[in-house]
């Protein structure tokens, strides 16, 4: 059974710092895409950053220079330090893992979910 597990959300003002992670178990974690999702009120779920199983790092076009992802293979974790928060990056985090073996933004994509972390940001 696949399992994925979120920590490390939480309040912060803006300017602020967080770092979240993910812990995999149950898969061959070296072999999936590993992402970060994130859900706001009223909004579609936003491929944040994703770490291939080939190497590949992408970020959407609003955190880069801000949001780092990595990935520890020898210990089934992924990791999303992020920098210089912004209200607007308030939402519900969740790791996701998929086969594809490059980056694939669609959350279609992904059958396996961790059950999500709130990061709220004060203005």
């Amino acid at each position: 059974q696949v399992q994925l597990v979120e920590s490390g959300g939480g309040l912060v003002q803006a300017g602020g710092s967080l770092r979240l992670s993910c812990a995999a178990s149950g898969l061959i974690f070296s072999t999936y895409t590993l992402s970060w999702f994130r859900t706001a009120p009223g909004k579609e779920p936003e491929a944040v950053a994703i770490a291939s199983w080939f190497g590949t790092i992408y970020y959407a076009d609003g955190v880069k220079d801000r949001f780092t992802i990595s990935r520890d293979n020898a210990k089934g974790t992924v990791s999303l330090r992020m920098n210089s928060l912004k209200p607007d990056d308030t939402a519900v985090y969740y790791c996701a893992a998929s086969a594809f073996r490059e980056i694939v933004v669609d959350p279609s994509h992904y059958p396996y979910w961790g059950q999500g972390t709130q990061v709220t940001v004060s203005s």
